[in-house]
């Protein structure tokens, strides 16, 4: 302890890298790029992809390297849960946060990925219960929606 600084200070030995489950280890930002590019591609569509970096300046460039490269290009890439959890956990994820703009593109997303309705609405169900039914509501309007556009339904 240094005297009369109140902080107590350990010797944990040398830092050593975690090797997280699943997570490409030590490439570079061009391969994340690469590798999420066409991550991201195979579960929003090529059409979806073209039109956001065709949409976007120089400024919004910037934003859209960073979720290329760290979104699909790291956590998509990972192999330990397979896209289909992973687009279920992220629709669970951004109903949670209320970001209901965002449900539609990865709802069409889980479905490309092999999510049934029912694992989907299962999802909603959950954010229901834990996020409260204002939650819940506003994520089932903005998934049904998008379900419906996609013809995740059969014709009646």
């Amino acid at each position: 302890m240094h005297a009369g600084l109140g902080w107590l200070v350990l010797d944990l030995g040398p830092m050593v890298q975690p090797v997280a489950a699943g997570i490409v280890p030590a490439v570079t930002a061009g391969e994340d790029f690469d590798r999420g590019l066409s991550i991201r591609r195979e579960v929003l569509g090529d059409e979806f992809v073209d039109a956001n970096l065709a949409g976007s300046d120089e400024f919004m460039m910037t934003f859209q390297h960073l979720v290329t490269e760290l979104a699909w290009g790291r956590a998509w890439s990972g192999t330990a849960l397979d896209r289909k959890s992973k687009a279920l956990l992220t629709l669970g994820i951004l109903a949670a946060l209320g970001r209901y703009e965002e449900l539609a593109i990865y709802a069409r997303g889980a479905l490309t990925c092999g999510a049934t309705v029912g694992e989907i609405e299962e999802v909603l169900v959950h954010v229901t219960i834990y996020c409260g039914t204002p939650a819940g509501r506003q994520s089932f309007l903005a998934v049904h929606e998008a379900l419906l556009s996609a013809g995740a339904f059969p014709a009646e």
